[in-house]
């Protein structure tokens, strides 16, 4: 009798770890299928009459479609990584701190990428003065554009001292419009100039902002000033609220 009592409680004791292992990578999933599913969505709506991609050159508009593909193939293969992993360890049923310790990390890296938690690091700030008004949300969203492409990890934007919302953390659902004397983001009004806070290689941001015909150019032909300033160490603290997605489901 002692001895099944003995092993009665040891089987109790491993449900609730392989529990929270399941919950733990099944969140990783979920969360990534949310992701993905914002990210198929449109990135650019303006409470102007006209829409914004309607400018867009046609080279623009394949540059934006090529970084919303690649972003989707990307998030695909992490969640069909993460479901192979849930698999395995389901399927062991053996328990390990280890794994459970790696779905955690993931788990936070996945909180900074879409933007609920605060983040930290190296990174860069931008300052675009336009006094004229004359940069529009486009021109804003190509910045947004050029360092997610260069690596950037996490951003935020803020307005001038004058302007009634923000910082405003940019996810993968950001929308910019435009509005007389300012900009709109994610329904928050900003006035400029204004600040964007990117964590990732200051360097390498750097340079993918001063390629001749890139971010910095295209605010110069809006008629703004772009000034870009490399630190050892950024906050990005704004935070966004994480939503159910309205379409996306996990799928086989």
């Amino acid at each position: 009798m002692p001895d099944g009592v003995n092993g009665e409680s040891a089987a109790v004791g491993e449900r609730p770890k392989r529990g929270s292992r399941r919950v733990l990578f099944t969140v990783l999933v979920a969360v990534l299928c949310g992701v993905l599913g914002l990210a198929i969505s449109t990135q650019v709506r303006t409470t102007t009459s006209g829409d914004v991609l309607d400018g867009l050159r046609a080279p623009e508009l394949l540059a934006l479609l090529e970084q919303l593909n690649a972003r989707e193939a990307a998030m695909r293969g992490e969640i069909e990584a993460l479901e192979e992993t849930l698999d395995g360890i389901v399927a062991s049923g053996t328990d390990n701190e280890a794994v459970l310790a790696e779905a955690r990390a993931q788990l936070d890296v996945l909180a900074v990428q879409t933007g609920t938690v605060a983040a930290q690091g190296p990174g860069v700030v931008l300052t675009i003065r336009d006094p004229n008004r004359a940069v529009g949300p486009e021109v804003l969203l190509d910045q947004i554009q050029e360092l997610r492409a260069a690596g950037a990890e996490a951003i935020q934007m803020a307005g001038s001292g004058e302007s009634p919302g923000g910082p405003v953390r940019i996810g993968v659902d950001s929308w910019f419009g435009s509005q007389d004397g300012g900009i709109v983001v994610d329904g928050e009004t900003l006035v400029g100039p204004y600040v964007i806070t990117a964590i990732g290689d200051p360097a390498t941001l750097e340079t993918a902002l001063n390629i001749p015909g890139g971010a910095i150019d295209t605010v110069a032909r809006s008629g703004g000033r772009l000034s870009v300033q490399k630190q050892d160490q950024v906050v990005v603290d704004a935070l966004r609220e994480l939503r159910d997605p309205q379409y996306a489901q996990p799928g086989g």
